[in-house]
């Protein structure tokens, strides 16, 4: 069986790393359409459409202009998520997706922290680097 540590991931729009993520999530959904009958003794369903999201957060680097630079509010972007790294056989994740969310903070003992949420836009692929 294997395990990864979170410190494989990355995050990358196209082909430029997202530069200082911490971290990421992706949710993938369907939504069920329900298909019970008058005098069904119970509900019963059918598959639905599906959709994904995502978020990624880090620390802000205003120096990123082809990663943190690409995720501006309502672009539409190329978003790959790499759950092991990104050398030949690793699985990443792939689909387009619209940033539907930018939010920047600071704190005075802390780094100034920068987070993206991401509406994907049809299917969220599962791949391999070649």
């Amino acid at each position: 069986m294997a395990n990864h540590a979170g410190s494989e991931g990355a995050v990358y729009v196209g082909a430029n790393q997202v530069a200082e993520i911490t971290g990421y999530s992706i949710e993938s959904s369907m939504e069920p359409i329900e298909d019970t009958l008058l005098g069904d003794a119970w509900k019963t369903y059918l598959a639905g459409n599906q959709s994904w999201s995502a978020s990624c957060e880090g620390f802000w680097d205003e120096t990123d202009t082809t990663g943190q630079g690409a995720l501006t509010l309502g672009s539409s972007i190329t978003a790959n998520f790499y759950l092991e790294g990104n050398t030949s056989t690793d699985t990443y994740l792939t689909g387009t997706a619209l940033v539907t969310g930018v939010s920047k903070g600071a704190s005075v003992n802390g780094m100034v922290t920068v987070s993206f949420s991401l509406q994907g836009t049809g299917a969220l692929s599962e791949s391999v680097v070649v």
